[in-house]
């Protein structure tokens, strides 16, 4: 009989944040990110031993959510310039725990693979930001926008002329078909903001290593809405 092991390879990589200081460990170096950060930069956010942090940390690494680099903050070299010290940056894979398995990443290849065979980018536009807007409908008024970001999975950073996003819901598909998904999420953040009632921000493409393709930006004041960078 299989083991959950032999069904699911990413258990034990959730599984290591059970532990409440890890998890609290991994959003500190995630929230930073791209980044890195030592040891005594986490146990400070977290108030906690320099020895503990690093404990939780290599735990983190260990189970594949985390990687690390040596390197010397000083920036010296040579004599004298001390030991390199451990960084740490969120890792850049994914994991997910389904029991029983399913290919929901398969098929959700097979249907972008199927709507670029059939030309039918613009209608998948057209889809994702009316899923937007009605997302963004559902939001409370008065409700924070960086709040709104995080519920949907982007961990967006605090900015007050452009909102960056850390992470992409749909990492794995805009790395496989870039075009298509890249401009589904510019449809679909543009969408959200609408119907959120949020028109003194726009979503426009500006794709950067380690972080989402989209960025928020606050429009400058008597700007028009729309713009050829967002589909709204």
């Amino acid at each position: 009989m299989a083991s959950l092991d032999d069904l699911e390879p990413g258990l034990d990589a959730v599984s290591a944040l059970v532990d409440p200081v890890r998890r609290a460990a991994y959003r500190v170096v995630a929230g930073a990110g791209t980044e890195p950060l030592g040891r005594d930069e986490v146990a400070a956010a977290l108030g906690i031993g320099r020895t503990l942090a690093a404990f939780h940390l290599d735990k983190l690494v260990d189970a594949g959510l985390l990687t690390v680099t040596l390197a010397r903050r000083s920036g010296r070299s040579g004599p004298g310039a001390g030991r390199p010290a451990k960084l740490y940056r969120r890792a850049p894979g994914e994991h997910v725990v389904s029991v029983p398995p399913r290919a929901y990443r398969t098929g959700a290849e097979l249907l972008a693979e199927t709507v670029l065979r059939l030309g039918g980018e613009e209608t998948l536009f057209e889809v994702a930001r009316e899923r937007g807007r009605t997302a963004g409908a559902a939001v409370a008024p008065g409700a924070d926008l960086l709040d709104v970001l995080h519920t949907h999975g982007y961990a967006p950073t605090a900015g007050e002329e452009i909102v960056r996003l850390r992470n992409c819901p749909f990492h794995h598909l805009a790395d496989e078909f870039p075009p298509a998904v890249c401009g589904m999420n510019l449809a679909l953040l543009g969408g959200l903001l609408a119907g959120a009632g949020r028109p003194e921000w726009r979503a426009r493409l500006d794709p950067r290593p380690g972080l989402c393709c989209v960025v928020l930006e606050r429009r400058r004041e008597g700007a028009a809405e729309g713009g050829a960078a967002e589909p709204l």
